[in-house]
């Protein structure tokens, strides 16, 4: 697989007024020491799949280089908020940051280690220049398994921030899987849902007006029962019209899903009086973050696939959409 190509590297000025907000799966960003308190076995050196320094290094300039390169062909920088997934903790965020590729674009983060079994976390990256946090919250979300027992999960991120003088809530979410069969597991996705409309109520009863943004790994499309919760009289899901056939941000089994979404409220459609307005919403999917050949040809180049190291970035495209400042 070739190196990714990139350009961004230069600080040539942003397009006057405009921001990108964006959210990406970084596949099982893991560093490679065993945690006793998390079933992270897999990913370190005696594994199986033999996760090293070396490999997580590599992959971290990978996810370094695609993350500065979000949007920018739009807008000639990367976005000012990204919302990650399937990160183990701080020491990988700070590993990612100090990253060539976005050691100068100023990013700061916001992570809360949360209950989920593996370990694995959502957080906020912000670049400090443009936005500044408010408040921040972790949100659990309570599921209850088979027998009764708990289901830990990811939790749901709140971040409250300030971004040209715009007061911005934006949620982080990571839901739960369908490994046990969509249908089977689909009660656990609605109840991650209804709490994210908990914390939505919760800060439109503060302030009618303010501007929300629900972003995340779903594990549902657009159209499935949990999502349609989410977009209420007060959301929009600009996502909704990205999801073809032949289009999405993974590939399971030769069918392309979106369950990377961000969803917006109302508000940032208005068009009068309204200084922080929608533009478009897009899925980054350039052929360099792609595999180029095989039974995968097209898909995301990913990191493994089981046991076997690929080297690639992520199994699934990240997501972003634009804004303009009036």
């Amino acid at each position: 697989m070739p190196e990714f190509s990139s350009d961004q590297l230069d600080d040539s000025a942003p397009k006057k007024g405009h921001y990108s907000i964006g959210f990406y799966n970084l596949e099982n960003l893991f560093d490679t020491v065993d945690d006793p308190r998390t079933l992270d076995d897999d990913f370190t050196e005696f594994s199986e799949k033999k996760w090293n320094e070396k490999r997580f290094r590599k992959k971290v300039r990978k996810l370094a280089q695609v993350i500065s390169s979000i949007g920018y062909e739009d807008i000639q920088h990367p976005p000012v908020l990204l919302g990650v997934a399937e990160v183990e903790n701080s020491n990988v965020l700070d590993a990612l940051l100090e990253n060539k590729f976005l050691r100068k674009k100023d990013y700061d983060y916001v992570h809360f280690d949360s209950p989920d079994e593996r370990g694995i976390d959502t957080a906020l990256l912000y670049r400090k220049e443009y936005f500044s946090v408010i408040n921040k919250e972790a949100h659990t979300v309570y599921l209850i398994g088979d027998r009764g027992e708990r289901d830990y999960t990811r939790d749901v991120l709140h971040v409250e921030g300030e971004l040209e003088g715009q007061t911005l809530h934006i949620l982080v979410n990571h839901w739960p899987s369908r490994r046990k069969g969509t249908d089977e597991t689909a009660h656990k996705r609605i109840t991650a849902a209804k709490k994210n409309l908990e914390i939505m109520e919760s800060i439109f009863t503060k302030d009618p007006t303010a501007k929300v943004v629900v972003m995340g790994d779903f594990n549902d499309d657009p159209t499935s029962e949990s999502v349609r919760k989410i977009v209420s009289p007060r959301m929009y899901n600009p996502m909704e019209l990205l999801l073809t056939n032949s289009k999405g941000t993974l590939n399971h089994r030769d069918n392309w899903h979106l369950f990377d979404q961000i969803i917006i409220s109302h508000n940032f459609l208005q068009r009068h009086d309204n200084t922080f307005r929608f533009e478009e919403a897009k899925i980054f999917d350039p052929e360099s973050i792609r595999e180029y050949k095989g039974k995968y040809k097209g898909m995301p180049y990913r990191t493994y696939v089981g046991k076997k190291h690929l080297g690639g970035f992520s199994d699934h495209f990240p997501v972003y959409a634009i804004f303009s400042i009036h």
